[in-house]
Formats: C-alpha cells, sequence, structure tokens
C-alpha cells in the first residue's frame, strides 16, 4: 500500500512552500547571519521541511512561521556555545552611504540613533523587536518561532518596546543616562 504523505501531492505542498516562501526566509536568515550564510540557512530549513512537511501548518501564515522557526533552529545549530549569543542578534540596514547633503539631515540622524538604541538591546529584546516589525509576524507565529507561549512572547515584546524607547530617549554617553554607581557619585 502506497504511503499518502508521499508523492506527487507531497512535492506539489513542497514546491508551493518554496515558491511562497523563500524570498521571506531568505530575508530573515539575511538579517540573522553573514550573506555569504544565509543561503546555506535556507537551504537546509527547507530540507528539515522537506522531511517534516507532514507536520506543515495549512494556513500560509502559520506555514510561514514554522519556517522562520525551522530557520531559527538551523542558526541555532550552527552557532552553539560561543557563537550563540551572535546567532541571535539581528543586524539593522546600514545607514545610507549617500552624500548627507542629499538625504533629510533628520531621517539621517534618526537612523543613526535608532542603530545605536538597537546594538543596546539586548539579544532577547532585538529578537522579539525583529520577529514583530522586520519579520511581520503576530504574537502566536512569533511565539511559535521562539517556542514559548504567545502571553511570553507579548511580555518580552512590550519589555523589548519600553528598552528601546528607554535607548532612545537616555543614549549612552548623553547627561540624561542613568548612571549606576551603588552609592557613589560617578565623580568620586
Amino acid at each position: 500500500m502506497r504511503n499518502p504523505s508521499r508523492g506527487p501531492c507531497r512535492e506539489a505542498r513542497f514546491t508551493s512552500l518554496y515558491e511562497a516562501a523563500y524570498a521571506d526566509l531568505l530575508r530573515f536568515a539575511q538579517r540573522r547571519v553573514h550573506a555569504t550564510h544565509a543561503e546555506d540557512v535556507v537551504a537546509e530549513s527547507f530540507l528539515v521541511a522537506w522531511r517534516r512537511l507532514d507536520d506543515l501548518p495549512s494556513r500560509r501564515d502559520d506555514a510561514r512561521a514554522w519556517l522562520f522557526g525551522i530557520a531559527r533552529g538551523v542558526i541555532l545549530n550552527t552557532h552553539r556555545g560561543a557563537e550563540r549569543q551572535r546567532a541571535l542578534a539581528v543586524k539593522l540596514a546600514d545607514v545610507p552611504t549617500g552624500s548627507a547633503a542629499d538625504a533629510d539631515a533628520d531621517l539621517v540622524a534618526r537612523q543613526i540613533d535608532i542603530s545605536r538604541a538597537w546594538q543596546r538591546l539586548s539579544d532577547v529584546h532585538q529578537e522579539a523587536l525583529a520577529l514583530a516589525v522586520l519579520d511581520g509576524l503576530n504574537a502566536p507565529q512569533a511565539a511559535a518561532v521562539l517556542g514559548v507561549s504567545p502571553l511570553a512572547f507579548r511580555l518580552r515584546l512590550s519589555r523589548a518596546r519600553h528598552a528601546l524607547r528607554l535607548s532612545l530617549d537616555h543614549p549612552a554617553g548623553s547627561p540624561a543616562t542613568p548612571v549606576r554607581t551603588y552609592g557613589r557619585t560617578p565623580s568620586s
């Protein structure tokens, strides 16, 4: 007897998934690993997806989140140990390299502020914000990627937004930046 989970229907499901999600998954990987490694992450993710195709959610958005979760696992497996922290980091787009005179100075300044604030966030906060904002996942989908409950993700996202807001309001080195002195003044 033929296994219904094998055969042309299975190939068609995988092909449809590949065509619908490849570009999104590549961008997801490019934000988390070096550009030369992103396609390897995507290829391995689709290999895992092929093996686990019976677990593929039927809704397109859920399937996309499922794939992001697989890719995240691939990245984490690649960078265990000391590389783990770097694997969770998310890269922001670089500030435009064109002439500052051509660009809106306020926009450029804001991008620099956001980039610096982003670098001060913890990896956990960066990941939560990236999944919600850059990857466009809703709370249940992002929670599935991270392996936490939607409530836990919402809490994590709320804390990340708060941390980003604080970092933007009080950039490092500014007079408004709180300094932990443990009972001493900064000058003592």
